[in-house]
């Protein structure tokens, strides 16, 4: 069980090339082929309406500034690439989210920013990313440009997007040195681990499991805390267990990792 195909959302921002280069080594620990992925669609709106005289250099323009953000796009990945030779590039002249969503058949997995640190015509919002593609997606902060995911702790909470997320990183769980599956008891007691340590100890992982109490404290700062405390660089979790809407109003713990969980996330839903 591996990643053949892994995808990473390129654009223009300053933690692009980090982004890419991580999920070029993660390609190569694979084997898997690595494609890059870019859109940005032209803000016509600002064109000059009717037959003006300069309309139609106008709408040129504004065609042109997009494909030159393309190039730009991908002359970024291919530097921080390398010269890998499994390498693919797919760009269009699109809505960010229509694009990728179309290209995410070609993936096992898809890396992407956290959203805050993005060019804000050609990112993808990492949660509508998550609702919409049926990918797995490993969310990357800033300032990160490899993960060894030797250590990986594991979200625990007896929900579909939990079981699906534990899954979907078998991969990762199967090469590392040490998995962790955490359960926060945020008030409503913690929830079980016996029966996902037996799921990965089937799938020749050896897990361990620890109960964290939040304290009042927020549940994905208890469990920060505890990845940490474990020197963890990936955390696995199902993610909008309880619905996006309710975690926009209310708060939850998808949205505070994307929000500024200091490593990597690898997401399911």
């Amino acid at each position: 069980m591996s990643y053949a195909s892994i995808m990473v959302a390129v654009d223009l921002g300053e933690h692009a090339r980090e982004r890419i280069r991580l999920a070029g080594h993660l390609a190569d620990d694979f084997r898997a082929r690595l494609i890059g992925v870019a859109a940005e669609m032209p803000a016509y709106e600002a064109a000059p309406v009717g037959p003006t005289l300069g309309s139609a250099y106008c709408l040129a323009s504004v065609q042109e500034a997009v494909l030159n953000d393309l190039r730009m796009a991908h002359e970024a990945f291919k530097e921080a690439a390398g010269k890998r030779s499994r390498v693919e590039w797919r760009s269009n002249l699109d809505f960010p989210l229509a694009f990728l969503t179309r290209q995410s058949a070609a993936a096992d997995l898809l890396i992407i920013g956290r959203g805050d640190d993005g060019s804000p015509l050609m990112s993808v919002d990492p949660g509508d990313a998550l609702m919409g593609l049926g990918l797995p997606l490993l969310v990357v902060p800033p300032k990160v440009d490899h993960l060894d995911a030797k250590r990986v702790a594991v979200a625990w909470k007896d929900t579909r997007e939990a079981r699906r997320a534990v899954r979907d990183a078998l991969p990762f769980l199967k090469r590392a040195s040490q998995v962790v599956v955490i359960s926060v008891d945020d008030g409503k007691g913690a929830d079980d681990t016996r029966d996902v340590i037996g799921l990965l100890q089937a799938h020749d992982v050896y897990a361990t499991a620890i109960h964290k109490d939040a304290y009042g404290a927020a549940t994905a700062d208890a469990l920060i805390e505890a990845a940490s405390e474990q020197a963890a660089d990936l955390i696995v979790l199902g993610g909008y267990g309880h619905g996006r809407l309710r975690e926009w109003a209310f708060g939850g713990v998808t949205r505070d990792l994307l929000a500024g969980c200091p490593v990597c996330c690898l997401m399911s839903h």
